[in-house]
């Protein structure tokens, strides 16, 4: 018999074992290409070349991140594979095979599961392309014609990676048969596996992981300067071998220190199950702490995308808080430019106020702007008033201002309390921060700073006093039939007109559904190397477990084994994951500047609720496989 042959009857024999590891990778490369196919579709060129610009950066990034995942996942599937296979393939050696024929079949018969997992997935994603297409515009609220099709480079480019990837790991796992000696492979599904750990090791690991997470957490919502970003870099880093150390450390500790309580272990159905993990978690708990990370991943993902619509929205509001702002030397032109715009369009509301710009040489701050401008508090005042707007700060001291920003999708100074700036070099010290469009689409352009009356007519004599007339009509879609009259005014030295329909921002609201999609791809693979941890841990455990039903132990109390062993598994990474993601959701909102704790609730439930659907999916499964289904 050939060895393809033969391959292909173990794997046609064995197929229900792999239906977890095909269907998982196969679901990573579905949505692989149909992040691929977003690109190489150029659906995105008719929103711009900026926008498209945008959001080709953002795919690519994404696209790296499941170039990752994908590497890391078909690693996680091929070991699987091998250490499931390694115990039947070792039985070829008392029929006269040779380590590098026994690695031949293992190549052959993991290629047939590779083949059968990229026809899967690029079969999957083809049909799947435009439904993906549909979600992702309709989640990101934008009119765009979808092409019907895919594109023939995203199946080369997804299969070349995929496949190369694969091959790696395939030629990895043929080196490590190769290699292996006959009790090796006879002796493989209990390798390393059923191991009490030593005590002091576990202790160690435990106080150096509890103390990388809690610093980890710590960097994560320290707020900052510029030292922001490397805190957040440092949080990551720490957070994730604190997590790792933890599953390795903390948790064999607790349950072997459990388990030498008898009047703890010998109730109920605990001396099973507790000895089970304690056994197996030499071996799992890297499954742990990775599930852990990537459902981190998840929520933060997902927290990010609402993060960045709400900023979108606050920015379009923001910039269109007036219609027509109208800059000018002279003063008392209030109502010439709105009998102006009276003629073809009704007025919301208005306001004016006077700003004296200053040139930048006059001042020394950290960072420096292009131009700058400052307001007198009590004109501030009085156009909150006519605007409507919400003003409740105190007067600034003599050495205090007041710095009205404008709004960012993101920023990396979290913390300005210690924010001073020097002018014409007499130094001053923030009192109050606001981000209120006072002054509408100008403060994006100018750093305004707003002092008391006092020093704003002490610093008249270095700057250039201007007035802005400002305008809010009731139909901003009509807006161009005032542009002519306004310009047309021999005073009018600028205007700033704002077209509703002018979104240069439309990336974010991708970026806002592309993060919906991550979020959904990160619980679904964390559910998924679960899942498939315990549905080949069960094949393991039969054996032992048609032991115990010898020995007159019943089915209803292995059930019940099985049914709190499996709880374990699936709620430690929730717990640690839910703990951890409320300081990651702070790091963001300090960040975005926007409180996210309702994303992070709403989340974690969501999770919680894939996982009770997995975890009842997984004991009836495990059940079944290990031999004590009714």
């Amino acid at each position: 018999m050939s060895m393809l042959k033969l391959a292909f009857q173990n794997f046609q024999r064995s197929f229900k074992n792999y239906i977890s590891l095909v269907i998982s990778l196969a679901f990573t490369i579905l949505i692989f290409f149909n992040f691929q196919n977003l690109i190489d579709s150029h659906i995105f060129d008719s929103l711009g070349e900026a926008v498209f610009r945008n959001v080709e950066i953002i795919i690519q990034i994404i696209t790296i991140v499941l170039i990752c995942f994908m590497l890391f996942f078909i690693w996680y599937a091929t070991n699987v594979f091998l250490s499931k296979r390694k115990k039947d393939i070792g039985i070829y050696i008392f029929m006269g095979l040779t380590n590098q024929k026994i690695g031949q079949l293992y190549m052959i018969e993991t290629t047939f599961i590779g083949l059968m997992a990229l026809l899967f997935g690029i079969v999957s994603g083809i049909i799947t392309a435009q439904l993906f297409q549909m979600i992702l515009f309709k989640l990101s609220d934008i009119s765009i014609d979808l092409q019907i099709g895919f594109s023939l480079k995203s199946v080369l480019i997804v299969s070349a990676i995929y496949f190369l990837i694969y091959l790696i790991f395939v030629c990895k796992g043929y080196i490590n048969i190769v290699r292996s000696s006959v009790l090796e492979m006879v002796s493989a599904s209990r390798q390393n596996e059923y191991v009490r750990q030593n005590h002091f090791i576990l202790i160690m690991k435990t106080i150096v992981g509890m103390g990388f997470l809690c610093t980890g957490y710590y960097f994560a919502i320290k707020k900052g300067g510029m030292d922001t970003i490397n805190n957040a870099m440092l949080a990551v880093v720490l957070v994730i071998v604190g997590v790792y150390l933890l599953f390795g450390g903390m948790i064999p500790l607790l349950f072997q220190t459990l388990a030498k309580r008898k009047t703890f272990l010998y109730k109920k159905e605990r001396n099973l199950w507790v000895n089970n993990i304690i056994f197996r978690i030499k071996k799992n708990y890297r499954t742990y702490a990775m599930v852990s990370v990537l459902m981190l991943c998840s929520v933060t993902a997902l927290a990010t995308g609402f993060a960045m619509k709400e900023r979108h929205d606050g920015i379009v509001h923001f910039r269109n808080t007036y219609t027509f702002q109208v800059m000018s030397p002279k003063k008392d032109l209030y109502k010439d430019f709105s009998e102006l715009i009276d003629k073809n369009n009704d007025i919301e509301y208005s306001g004016e106020v006077s700003f004296l710009q200053v040139d930048s040489s006059y001042i020394d701050e950290r960072f420096k702007n292009a131009s700058y401008g400052f307001l007198s508090y009590s004109q501030v005042k009085q156009l909150a008033k006519d605007t409507h707007f919400t003003f409740d700060f105190t007067i600034p001291k003599d050495n205090e201002y007041i710095r009205v920003d404008r709004k960012t999708l993101m920023t990396i100074i979290t913390d300005n309390t210690h924010e001073t700036i020097k002018i014409n070099h007499q130094e001053y010290q923030i009192a109050d921060y606001t981000t209120t469009p006072y002054l509408g689409y100008m403060q994006e352009k100018t750093a305004f700073y707003m002092v008391n009356d006092t020093v704003y007519q002490q610093l008249k004599s270095i700057g250039e006093e201007f007035y802005l007339y400002n305008y809010k009509i009731t139909n901003p879609y009509h807006f161009a039939a005032s542009i002519q009259d306004i310009q047309g005014h021999s005073d009018c030295m600028g205007l700033i007109k704002m077209d509703p329909q002018d979104d240069e921002l439309q990336w974010v609201r991708i970026l806002y559904s592309l993060c919906i999609f991550m979020f959904m791809v990160f619980v679904f693979a964390s559910g998924s190397i679960i899942f498939m941890k315990l549905y080949n841990d069960a094949f393991e455990e039969k054996e032992r477990y048609q032991v115990l039903q010898k020995i007159g132990i019943s089915k209803k109390t292995l059930k019940h084994s099985i049914t709190n062993e499996l709880r374990f598994a699936y709620a430690a990474p929730l717990l640690v994951m839910t703990i951890s993601s409320y300081f990651s959701i702070r790091a963001l909102a300090n960040m975005v500047q926007t409180d996210l704790l309702m994303i992070n609730i709403i989340s974690v439930i969501a999770i919680i609720i894939f996982f009770t659907i997995c975890y009842f999916l997984s004991t009836s499964i495990y059940q079944k496989n290990a031999g004590i289904k009714s």
